[in-house]
């Protein structure tokens, strides 16, 4: 009985993990995380130059439908969501009010006799830097 008080005492005071070892873990975990967050930080800018472009082509979709309807181009991007009083108008061609690119930032829009340019300022958010986004 002794014997097997003695054996279980010894059990219980090398059960569990010391302050170093919990420590080595979290360090690691730590080198881990930050290996992964190096590896992924690059594709968020990536990714919104993606949507920017994907949101410049719907825009050139609604754009293309208001002047099938109603054979001219708008002045401005809200004629695709309101109607600017243009005859044969069946929108909205747009669900959102006012089209914005990825980082919150009103797409630029020009229209000429040759067609249409839409611009998104990029990631410096300005437009007519080295950055733009056009179609």
């Amino acid at each position: 009985m002794k014997r097997d008080k003695m054996v279980e005492s010894r059990c219980s005071a090398q059960s569990g993990f010391t302050l170093v070892e919990v420590l080595m873990v979290v360090a690691i975990l730590g080198l881990l995380a930050g290996v992964v967050a190096a590896k992924f930080s690059g594709h968020g800018k990536a990714s919104r130059i993606k949507t920017t472009r994907a949101s410049i082509a719907a825009i050139e979709t609604a754009l293309d439908m208001y002047e099938v309807d109603t054979g001219r181009l708008p002045s401005n991007l809200s004629g695709l969501f309101k109607s600017d009083g243009a005859a044969n108008w069946s929108g909205p061609y747009l669900k959102k009010d006012m089209p914005a690119d990825s980082w919150g930032t009103p797409f630029g829009y020009s229209a000429s006799d040759n067609g249409y340019t839409i611009t998104s300022g990029g990631p410096d958010m300005a437009i007519g830097g080295s950055d733009d986004i056009t179609n």
